[in-house]
């Protein structure tokens, strides 16, 4: 069956928003998150295996582990139509709503539609636990 109205409207509605929660930040660095008011624990990074990586839907980011002990993080929200990233496989970050597919290592399109990067995201390591802010 295919989309009906109302699905394409709240896809398009979602897709909005969240520019507009983009815009929101304006003082941010083109290309680059709104980093966070506080920081947000995400917990061990032992869960990020190297090659890959781990969405965290609640906090909207994905971390990567490109190479062993060096943490990326992202924002997951593709840039496309507005969809939550859904997995890291292979070096790349997948979003499965349009076949899109980024760069774990730097967030670039890999494979669009998307055209434009992920957003950056600051993260830390600290005793073991992955922190973002």
């Amino acid at each position: 069956m295919g989309a009906t109205r109302r699905t394409l409207l709240t896809c398009a509605g979602a897709a909005a928003a969240g520019g507009l929660a983009g815009a929101h930040g304006a003082t941010a660095a083109p290309g680059s998150a709104t980093p966070a008011a506080d920081p947000i624990a995400l917990g061990p990074a032992t869960e990020i295996p190297v090659g890959g990586g781990k969405v965290y839907s609640a906090a909207m980011v994905v971390v990567t582990q490109p190479a062993a002990g060096e943490f990326k993080a992202f924002t997951s929200t593709c840039t496309h139509w507005g969809c939550q990233v859904s997995a890291v496989e292979d070096d790349q970050i997948i979003c499965r709503c349009h076949g899109s597919r980024f760069s774990a290592t730097d967030g670039s399109v890999v494979l669009g539609p998307a055209t434009l990067p992920l957003g950056p995201v600051a993260v830390t390591v600290e005793d073991g636990q992955l922190t973002l802010g």
